[in-house]
């Protein structure tokens, strides 16, 4: 939290999030990615990295899944969330 509090500090158009839910707590993890979408809301352009599919999804306008650093798939967050793929390979469904 601490680091997207600085980083907004700049007023930025775009932030770049690395994993923001990394080693968190599920709670905690819940509520960044809340701050996420919010953030997006209010006109932050936001480029996300983070291996909680779900989450990232959710929030995603446009998605890519990568496999071994070469694009593989493309779309809405919803287009993914909803492809049977996805959902076998990387959701577990």
């Amino acid at each position: 939290m601490l680091a997207l509090a600085r980083g907004l500090m700049a007023r930025p158009r775009l932030m770049m999030l690395d994993e923001p839910s990394l080693g968190l707590a599920p709670k905690i993890a819940a509520e960044i990615f809340k701050i996420v979408g919010r953030l997006n809301h209010q006109g932050i352009t936001i480029l996300l990295v983070s291996q909680d599919v779900i989450q990232a999804l959710r929030l995603a306008h446009r998605g890519y899944v990568l496999e071994n650093s070469r694009i593989v798939m493309k779309g809405s967050g919803e287009d993914l969330l909803g492809d049977p793929d996805i959902k076998s390979a990387y959701l577990g469904i």
